[in-house]
């Protein structure tokens, strides 16, 4: 069983008996990630105007460039094992005082039936690497779900015991045309399929609903629709009162992918995030 992770809060020690995979701490205040055009073409970092302070990083330029309070969830997007493409990739982050962590995977697949097979042995030595080498950085992946949305299942996936990876996002998006709204208690069902999977709520990265539109399609024979101020204030509140303090939280997304409305022209979710953001 991997180690107990200390967490610290800005200035003061908070130990926190989590077992998590790595036995470095890591900085407890609250992080919160929107992901996709983070940058602008001069380099400012967009989502810090409505309160969000972990940035999507693709190289070590970026990185020692953040702006003050800003960390960098680095994104690798390999499950290789440990092979020189992996430590190229990640080695030059070694020691970076504005690194948070590396964000391994989006959606690995155990299975093969979806996309090119992931075994968690090899995300096990993935994240076992960066423990022993950058021990200071914590790994993170966005879980497939293996069901449905009515019923989710992460049963035969990933957990901190068989990967050793820290965090792992349950992405939920409960707001679509087929529901003529959003049906909450879908947070419910994937945060307790995930539990039962073995990943601990500790563990758990809650990532809210802030995109709609555009070439996507649900499982339920519809598309998603983009929340209102309301439904994304419930949205949060749902998820607040399941994982009351995750290590960092997740909007998706602030830039927009395949064509739908995203954060960044959502200007009434801006509000709402602006808010949830600097309360934390």
């Amino acid at each position: 069983m991997p180690s107990a992770l200390n967490f610290r809060a800005a200035g003061a020690v908070i130990v926190s008996c989590i077992a998590l995979g790595a036995s470095a701490e890591i900085d407890r205040t609250r992080l919160h990630f929107a992901p996709n055009g983070n940058f602008a073409s001069n380099g400012d970092f967009l989502p810090g105007k409505v309160g969000f302070n972990l940035a999507e990083v693709t190289s070590v330029s970026v990185l020692e460039t953040l702006p003050a309070g800003v960390k960098g969830l680095v994104w690798v997007g390999r499950c290789g094992g440990v092979d020189p493409a992996f430590i190229e990739t990640v080695r030059p982050y070694t020691g970076n005082p504005n690194l948070f962590g590396f964000y391994l995977m989006d959606d690995p697949d155990p299975t093969g039936l979806y996309s090119e097979r992931c075994t968690a042995a090899d995300l096990r030595a993935e994240a076992d690497w960066i423990h022993a080498n950058i021990s200071d950085a914590v790994t993170f992946i966005l879980l497939m779900n293996m069901g449905s949305s009515k019923t989710p299942s992460f049963t035969g996936s990933y957990g901190p015991t068989n990967s050793h990876v820290d965090l792992f996002g349950i992405s939920v998006y409960p707001c679509r045309t087929e529901l003529n709204g959003c049906d909450f208690s879908m947070i419910d069902r994937f945060v307790a399929a995930a539990e039962s999977a073995g990943v601990p709520r500790a563990n758990m990265v809650p990532v809210y609903q802030a995109f709609g539109a555009g070439d996507w399609s649900d499982d339920g024979g519809g598309r998603y629709v983009l929340p209102t101020a309301g439904q994304e204030e419930e949205i949060l509140a749902t998820w607040r009162a399941l994982v009351p303090a995750p290590a960092f939280d997740y909007a998706y997304s602030w830039g927009s992918q395949r064509g739908d409305v995203s954060l960044r022209t959502a200007f009434d979710l801006q509000t709402v995030f602006s808010g949830h953001n600097r309360a934390n």
